[in-house]
């Protein structure tokens, strides 16, 4: 299996580039063990990322929103109800988290999230909109809220 590697910069330049939705399809929010996968693109179609949205089955509180490039590539990913994460230098972040991609490591790192940027841990619908901001989705996909409350 081959691994592809991206400088900081072009880590940095791929999450700052704007994403758009591929065309006008309607997207369901996931139900409970259930997973999303959009495919979205730049704004002059030389790259291609994917949103997904993913809910835990067996933990309710547990989501995930992930931002990658060239299909495996995370360049962002919101932990929200799960353990936390210890990174690389041994220091623990507890959940919610933003992990970032790191030359080198990967999307190893994790960090708090920015009050500045994710106004609402506790609103899921209000979060995946602060990440898709967070990610420069200028043209978010059309996503049916449905159920976003943990019962």
């Amino acid at each position: 299996m081959t691994t592809i590697n991206l400088t900081q910069p072009e880590a940095d330049a791929l999450l700052a580039m704007d994403k758009c939705r591929i065309d006008d399809q309607l997207w369901t929010f996931p139900q409970h063990g259930g997973c999303i996968s959009i495919p979205l693109t730049s704004r002059d179609h030389r790259e291609h990322f994917t949103l997904d949205v993913s809910r835990s089955m067996n933990i309710l509180c547990k989501w995930k929103y992930q931002n990658r490039v060239r299909q495996s590539i995370i360049l962002a990913r919101c932990d929200i109800g799960g353990a936390p994460h210890r990174n690389p230098d041994d220091i623990e972040i507890g959940c919610p988290h933003l992990h970032l991609y790191r030359e080198g490591y990967g999307d190893k790192w994790a960090f708090p999230l920015p009050q500045k940027s994710f106004r609402d841990t506790t609103d899921m619908w209000m979060l995946l909109m602060d990440f898709m901001s967070y990610c420069h989705i200028v043209e978010p996909p059309n996503i049916h809220k449905g159920d976003t409350h943990d019962k």
